[in-house]
């Protein structure tokens, strides 16, 4: 089990990067994560929602996405609730606090899909969440250590030197947490180092010294990990696009966005400058496409996208000649209306929306969760994706869909005047004959390289990377002491 000092300390790319070393050496790996909390998640086969990261993970481990990889998934709606997702299904939503009540019950569920993937593997890698050290959340825990003593997972602990402190992180988490949990962590790891690495040797003996843990490995910054999607939002700051691109994509960012690495394609082509607007901000005169991302709550969303004066900017941008994309969420912003009766995301409401498409849409208590294949009404290209949303969206702009389905169903709408699009499709752009079809639209050229066969490029370097800087034939030998079979 791979846990942190914190929170984006590396964690989830730690764990796919050992996936695919492991892998590659002939094993059967599956990536597991008892809880997670994201609003970026994808579909799995088996027709339920998992945490973008175990997705990245699963693919690195060359294995189908399966709901029990992640069998509890947090879906923030609010800054104190969240949906509770259960091996892939809505159960509740609940608020923080009363969360803690639920967490024992939550175990059963927890440990039942641990069994489902260690009947499948010869090594499953636990992700843990969060902080080891919270010491205040440790009652109930099904994340961290909780879990590590409740199936006897011995622990890896990774602390981040690039953020600074990262002595007194592990040694301060051997301090604080309880004996017994502190026997369950063997190791250590410090990620995301820069520089010459014999000038820290002094401090891996001095963390070993004083937590009396396993030194398993220094590991350098790989700048080429920022091509792997991000789970976090967090992830996305800083990350806008530098250079001079010949188009700028203007992404306004809301408190609730959502499957976000759908502009991950984006931003890894050349000519593209993608401009993330942060609250406060306006958006860009120059660009040439809006794109309205998915958000786990619509109305709250478009609410803060009124309060920040976005709609003027949007409308203003449309006026000009400029392109306007919504994504789920985004596009049912762009709709005359939104209604939420039964009050799927608070209280029902019903509110205008931004009336750039001819649609209304009525939010429902039924979720589709599906990969989807077809193309693209406009020029017959192929894609694929999937569906992750609540609601039906219908009116006159819906008659000229953007997508028809490989069983002829059409998806998304088109305004008259063919400047605003909106879909429920995520994962367009991952497509490279969409993306290429997209910027010619917008006035640029594709640069030709296969999105797809980037990220698996990037995960073959992180796996060299991680197996050149980490003792992976310990930790496998560590995995062997728990399951003798291994």
């Amino acid at each position: 089990m791979i846990q942190g000092t914190g929170s984006d300390v590396g964690k989830s790319l730690i764990v796919a990067g050992l996936a695919r070393v492991f892998a590659d050496r002939g094993l059967r790996v599956r990536p597991f994560k008892p809880q997670n909390m994201s609003n970026n998640a994808a579909v799995t086969a088996d027709g339920g929602e998992i945490g973008r990261a175990q997705a990245l993970q699963a693919r690195a481990a060359r294995v189908p996405l399966s709901v029990h990889m992640n069998p509890v998934l947090l879906k923030p709606q609010s800054e104190v609730g969240s949906q509770v997702v259960v091996q892939g299904r809505m159960v509740a939503t609940v608020k923080a606090r009363d969360y803690q009540a639920w967490k024992p019950r939550l175990l059963a569920s927890v440990l039942d899909s641990f069994a489902h993937l260690k009947a499948q593997a010869d090594l499953v890698l636990v992700e843990g969440a969060g902080s080891a050290s919270e010491v205040n959340l440790r009652p109930g825990d099904i994340a961290n250590m909780g879990f590590a003593r409740a199936t006897g997972t011995p622990v890896i602990l990774v602390g981040d030197i690039d953020r600074g402190g990262v002595i007194a992180s592990l040694v301060g988490t051997r301090v604080v947490v309880d004996p017994e949990d502190a026997a369950m962590i063997r190791g250590f790891l410090v990620n995301r180092f820069r520089g010459d690495p014999t000038l820290f040797a002094d401090g891996m003996r001095l963390i070993a010294e004083r937590t009396g843990w396993e030194a398993l490995g220094l590991v350098p910054h790989l700048p080429e990990a920022a091509r792997l999607p991000a789970e976090d939002v967090l992830g996305l700051v800083g990350s806008e696009a530098r250079g001079a691109g010949a188009v700028t994509v203007a992404v306004p960012v809301m408190p609730r966005i959502s499957n976000f690495d759908d502009l991950d394609p984006l931003r890894a082509e050349p000519g593209v400058r993608v401009v993330l607007v942060r609250p406060g901000q306006t958006i860009p005169p120059e660009a040439a496409l809006v794109l309205l991302p998915g958000s786990k709550t619509t109305i709250d969303d478009l609410d803060f996208l009124r309060g920040e004066g976005w709609d003027i900017d949007i409308r203003a941008h449309w006026r000009r000649g400029g392109h306007v994309l919504g994504l789920c969420g985004g596009y049912q912003m762009l709709g005359r209306r939104i209604a939420d009766p039964h009050g799927i995301e608070g209280p029902p409401r019903d509110v205008p929306g931004l009336g750039l498409l001819d649609v209304e849409t009525v939010l429902t208590d039924d979720k589709s969760l599906v990969s989807v294949t077809g193309t693209s009404v406009a020029d017959g290209l192929p894609f694929a994706g999937y569906e992750m949303h609540v609601g039906q969206t219908r009116g006159p702009d819906a008659a000229r869909p953007l997508l028809r389905f490989a069983d002829g169903r059409p998806d998304g709408a088109v305004s008259p005047d063919g400047r605003v699009h909106g879909t429920y499709v995520h994962g367009v752009f991952a497509d490279d004959a969409q993306r290429g079809a997209w910027l010619a639209r917008l006035g640029t050229r594709s640069a030709d390289a296969s999105y797809e066969a980037g990220v698996e490029a990037a995960l073959d370097r992180l796996a060299r990377h991680i197996e050149a800087h980490v003792d992976c034939d310990r930790l496998l030998a560590l995995a062997r002491e728990t399951e003798p079979g291994l």
